[in-house]
């Protein structure tokens, strides 16, 4: 896990190395243990800052050339199959001398004698990679298949800037820190800005499974992303050939691509551990990576003090069944509060999902043991796990039974009452028309973020293009799933885990995301998944395999805070000031009116506001932190 930045002059110009010095120096949590850039007459200036994880010697520092030095790499990320790929260089006559043993080199061998497309497709693996080609004069950007490791890109004039965070790319002196309106609209519905837009104008995200190519000279106008792995297609091809055969055949066949995918992600040259929560996913991996070594595994969990919020217990239950070292935490209310003033600049661009709090924390508390940590993410998207997946299909055969006139109708008359929480939520689904409208809404924050953001348009995210959508769409269980791992898990829980993790210089990997692991999920069926209103059966049935039933089986809690009761309490004087009528006037972005109407029914106990309020609180606090 690294950090890396850089530009490109599209057109003959003077270049220097001095602004990537500092691009750098803005990243170096992601990469403590050494930093480097590399420069060509050729107008590219690449930058990189190292955490060390496999080869630790001088032979891993980056930027690196190629054994004949045609190509130069900047690297985030792991190849977990890379000692695979050199054998096959080998065995085709084509590799080079080898150097030393990191993937980073392996990479470069393979861009050599395969070029970009092939080496892409041939990884297992999460990257961000910056590769310039000095004979053709040509730089590739490219972005792991599942959306692991963050990647920027955009245009500054005829200058193309890149980096790991916002925070590498705001170093760039001809960088504009320009408020995107429509994408901020996006973040209030979300509490997350959607790939592809950033919060700056200019400036995007390269989506997961995409590569983009510039040439000296070449007009910026026909740059244009490709991709080179698509999960639409996972999608039609898992939905197009099912599995067949026994369900223990399946579960089988599931267990043993987990326990490879495992023990790949195992490999590491400095201490390795795993966040254990106790729950499904977490679990699994964990049991799996126990099977697999011959020392305990450290585990690590935070557990609160509040009620209803706290799972430490059934962790460390799961830990001394499975003989891990297990180490945990009560955090305090005030441990968490602590954290909150930190949050802006760890995340380069606002980001309101508030476990993103005991995310950091439980990184922290990891760090202090290993540089590498295992999360059973994932497992939700690909099997079914979250609740909506049981009860929004039962809700839209209810809803869509009525005749759209009669629902528009009724809603209607519901807005005429006082409305809160449920009651308001409900006027807005009765009013969606399709069954993925219906979905949006559920998931939204603000139903309608304009009546919040001044002078503002929502541009379309895949959640509401239907040429976006996988051409077979299956059932509304497996359509919400497929969505979900295309928008929610990219932009928030690995947002969340990336920037938390590399706060505290922590690589952490998610064997669940695996492409392989992702393709067989789309080939088991889907009452393998979701069964008696229980999701995640597949998984649970290799989980019991190696832990007891009765350990895991409860109803699930997630990884929440109080933040409704916070800021009615602690947090109350901290968000008044952020949500001041004036400041928002004088800022410009927000109306007051609806911001302030909902913040006064939160604090009388009206509704639970909370999660719309902390997108903007957590905009606020950005935007207070970047001056």
């Amino acid at each position: 896990m690294c950090g890396i930045a850089g530009y490109f002059h599209s057109t003959p110009s003077s270049i220097t190395d001095r602004h990537v010095v500092q691009m750098v120096q803005a990243i170096n949590k992601r990469g403590p243990d050494g930093s480097g850039t590399w420069t060509d007459d050729a107008q590219i200036v690449l930058g990189h800052a190292r955490l060390a994880i496999q080869d630790l010697s001088p032979a891993g520092h980056q930027p690196m050339e190629s054994a004949n030095g045609r190509y130069v790499i900047a690297f985030n990320g792991e190849i977990y199959n890379h000692q695979t790929l050199r054998k096959s260089l080998e065995s085709q006559f084509e590799a080079p001398a080898w150097r030393g043993r990191s993937d980073t080199e392996t990479l470069l061998a393979c861009f050599n004698s395969w070029g970009v497309e092939k080496t892409l497709q041939a990884t297992v693996g999460m990257f961000a990679i910056a590769l310039w080609d000095r004979v053709d004069n040509k730089l590739v950007l490219a972005r792991d298949r599942l959306g692991e490791k963050p990647l920027y890109w955009g245009w500054l004039g005829d200058i193309l800037v890149f980096g790991s965070e916002l925070k590498a790319l705001k170093q760039h002196p001809d960088f504009k820190s320009t408020v995107d309106r429509n994408a901020l609209a996006l973040y209030l519905r979300h509490n997350y800005v959607p790939a592809p837009y950033s919060i700056y104008e200019g400036i995007e995200k390269l989506m997961p499974g995409h590569y983009v190519s510039i040439s000296l000279g070449q007009k910026r106008e026909s740059v244009k992303p490709a991709f080179f792995w698509s999960y639409n297609d996972a999608v039609v091809r898992g939905l197009d050939q099912p599995l067949v055969g026994s369900e223990t055949a399946i579960v089988d066949a599931l267990e043993l691509q987990l326990a490879e995918s495992v023990g790949m992600q195992m490999l590491s040259d400095v201490p390795l551990g795993a966040f254990l929560s106790g729950g499904v996913d977490s679990s699994l991996i964990v049991a799996l990576m126990q099977k697999q070594s011959r020392r305990p595994i450290k585990t690590f969990t935070i557990g609160f003090s509040e009620a209803g919020f706290n799972e430490a217990e059934h962790a460390l239950a799961v830990s001394r069944h499975l003989g891990t070292e297990h180490t945990e935490i009560y955090i305090q209310p005030k441990d968490a509060l602590d954290v909150i003033p930190h949050l802006p600049a760890i995340y380069c661009e606002p980001f309101a999902d508030s476990s993103q709090i005991p995310t950091f924390l439980v990184s922290q508390l990891a760090k202090q043991q290993v540089t590498v940590a295992l999360s059973g993410d994932a497992g939700d998207e690909l099997f079914g796990g979250y609740n909506p997946y049981q009860f929004t299909p039962q809700a839209w055969n209810h809803v869509s039974k009525v005749p759209v006139s009669l629902r528009r109708l009724a809603a209607s008359s519901l807005k005429l009452l006082p409305l809160r929480g449920r009651v308001e939520k409900l006027v807005d689904i009765m009013n969606t028309p399709t069954r993925e409208d219906f979905y949006r809404q559920m998931i939204s924050h603000w139903k309608d973020p304009l009546v919040a953001v001044i002078d503002a348009k929502e541009p379309a995210t895949l959640l509401n293009t239907p040429t976006s959508w996988p051409s077979t769409t299956g059932r509304y269980e497996e359509w919400m799933m497929a969505m979900d791992a295309q928008t929610y898990m990219v932009d928030d829980i690995l947002v969340k885990v990336d920037r938390a993790a590399m706060a505290n210089s922590l690589e952490t990997r998610v064997p669940l995301l695996d492409h392989r692991i992702v393709e067989l999920a789309w080939r088991i069926p889907l009452p393998m998944k979701i069964r008696e209103g229980v999701g995640k059966w597949v998984l649970r049935e290799v989980l019991y395999r190696h832990v007891p039933r009765q350990l895991i089986e409860r109803p699930k809690k997630g990884f929440s805070i109080p933040v409704a009761s916070w800021l009615r309490g602690p947090l109350r004087e901290w968000a008044e000031n952020l949500l001041s009528e004036s400041r928002l006037r004088q800022e410009g972005f927000f109306h007051p009116a609806p911001i302030r109407q909902i913040w006064a029914q939160h604090l009388a106990g009206h509704a639970d506001y909370s999660s719309r309020l902390w997108g903007v609180l957590m905009f606020q606090a950005w935007l207070e932190e970047q001056g």
